[in-house]
């Protein structure tokens, strides 16, 4: 290689490191999202939803790696009391209790105690379920942790139907295994087993020598300082602390109050209970392992494993991890989670291992649908730092003239404007789609413009002043079409 051939090298090498420098010190420079804004607007959103879905109580949390950007409660935790809904309320968990089972036998996995294929009758000796179908493959703890082992949903104890919600106890659930029979052969279909998922709870208890609850409480919840997740009820807290749980609403438009239930043999399948707060921690916890060079818990390696698909059904319809829901979410990406539904609670908690957002949402009431509300706030919050500041302070203040609720003249529909950035945005209420936001540049004082989604104008828009000059109407398309109301 010639000198001149030598030394150009040189230079593009150095060319190319010093972009890289560059780059890295600008991604490392890289501000912090400001998430005012969009903060207010998923808090007038789910105060909105929490009246117009008619809830109880709801409360809700977003994390962004190990930082809490935002948590807020609505309603109430014990409507009978006038005790309010908070981020520490306490809630049944119900099926998020899989989760800490889930972490439990991968820790079992990692000392020695269990491979993930292992079947279940080598490690619990009561086992003896009746396999139907004679060519089936192994029960393995890989088909208990994916829903994929052909079991059925359920112990043969009929509690979740049972008014008197008498959960049977372990040794009633092995007493009647034999009385059960598989439904599938293992490893053909998904099907979600909470029978699975207790199995692998008594698995903990063969092997480590422990009580499930023992095992979890040293392995778990105390290193993690979870101080508000129990793997039971806090009977000495509910009504207080402990939300009390409502119904699915009736025909007649009520929602019942329900009493509490003793989770019992079903613990580790649905017993848990937790706060918004905690269940933040726990999603922290996992993120921190995805950058971590040593063990907290569990290895890395292991909880990247758990948020892998390990089994997908033959529609590609549903798809699961070691324990985990693994599925694309609203953005494209891919979500790792649990829902949670016992009586009288509804519960989620989500997480976006690229971006490490998460979110829980908690609502003491059967009659909802967790997982809409935690996908709205990860709308809202999605599109902070997609619209440039107001870089002016005058426009700014003067945009807060229009800050409020309206209401129709003729059909009574709410809308809320807010500011975002140099621009309005509105936000329909009640909605399913709060990120669906319209966008409003200003053109001159009180007249705005739409903005389309390629980026041209649309429609106009004008504000209406009272004798006081206070913005009273909102004129579109040449109607009054709303009025700005005070909402308590």
């Amino acid at each position: 290689m010639g000198y001149q051939m030598k030394a150009t090298l040189l230079i593009i090498l150095l060319t190319g490191f010093c972009h890289s420098a560059i780059a890295q010190d600008k991604e490392e420079e890289k501000p912090a999202t400001d998430y005012t804004e969009a903060i207010t607007l998923v808090e007038v959103w789910l105060d909105a939803m929490q009246k117009y879905d008619e809830l109880p109580g709801i409360s809700a949390i977003a994390l962004e790696d190990q930082e809490v950007i935002w948590k807020g409660a609505f309603g109430e935790a014990n409507p009978e009391e006038d005790i309010p809904m908070q981020t520490n309320t306490i809630c049944s968990v119900c099926s998020i209790s899989k989760l800490f089972t889930s972490v439990s036998i991968m820790n079992l996995y990692e000392d020695g105690k269990l491979r993930l294929d292992d079947e279940i009758q080598d490690l619990l000796p009561e086992y003896n379920l009746p396999q139907q179908y004679e060519l089936s493959g192994p029960i393995t703890v890989r088909n208990l942790l994916t829903h994929s082992a052909g079991l059925p949903r359920e112990n043969a104890w009929s509690h979740w139907t049972d008014p008197s919600l008498e959960f049977p106890t372990k040794e009633q659930i092995l007493e009647k295994l034999e009385d059960q029979e598989t439904l599938y052969p293992s490893s053909t279909y998904f099907q979600y087993s909470n029978l699975a998922m207790t199995l692998l709870g008594f698995i903990v208890e063969e092997l480590s020598g422990q009580s499930y609850e023992e095992y979890v409480q040293e392995h778990i919840l105390s290193p993690l300082e979870l101080n508000d997740t129990r793997s039971d009820m806090p009977e000495e807290l509910w009504g207080d602390q402990l939300a009390v749980g409502y119904s699915f609403e009736t025909m007649e438009g009520e929602q019942l109050k329900l009493d509490m239930f003793e989770p019992n043999g079903v613990t580790p399948a649905a017993g848990f209970s937790s706060t918004v707060e905690d269940l933040a921690a726990f999603a922290a916890w996992q993120f921190r392992l995805y950058e971590a060079n040593e063990e907290e818990i569990l290895q890395p390696s292991t909880i990247k494993n758990m948020h892998n698909i390990h089994w997908m059904d033959s529609d590609f319809g549903t798809s699961w991890g070691l324990g985990f829901a693994v599925y694309k979410g609203p953005d494209g990406k891919k979500w790792v989670g649990h829902g949670g539904h016992c009586p009288g609670y509804k519960t989620t908690l989500a997480m976006i291992p690229d971006t490490k957002m998460a979110y829980s949402v908690m609502v003491n009431s059967s009659n909802a649908n967790a997982g809409k509300y935690s996908r709205g706030i990860h709308a809202i919050l999605s599109k902070a730092g997609k619209i440039e500041a107001a870089e002016d302070e005058a426009l700014a203040a003067e945009l807060q003239e229009y800050v409020g609720y309206y209401q129709g003249e003729v059909m009574n529909s709410i809308s809320y404007v807010g500011t975002w950035g140099d621009k309005l945005v509105m936000m329909g209420v009640p909605t399913d789609a709060p990120g669906d936001l319209s966008t409003y540049r200003r053109v001159e004082k009180d007249h705005f413009v739409r903005i389309r989604d390629n980026g041209e104008d649309g429609e106009n828009v004008y504000f209406i002043r009272n004798d006081e000059g206070e913005v009273v109407q909102r004129k579109y398309f040449n109607n009054y079409i709303s009025s700005k109301i005070e909402v308590d």
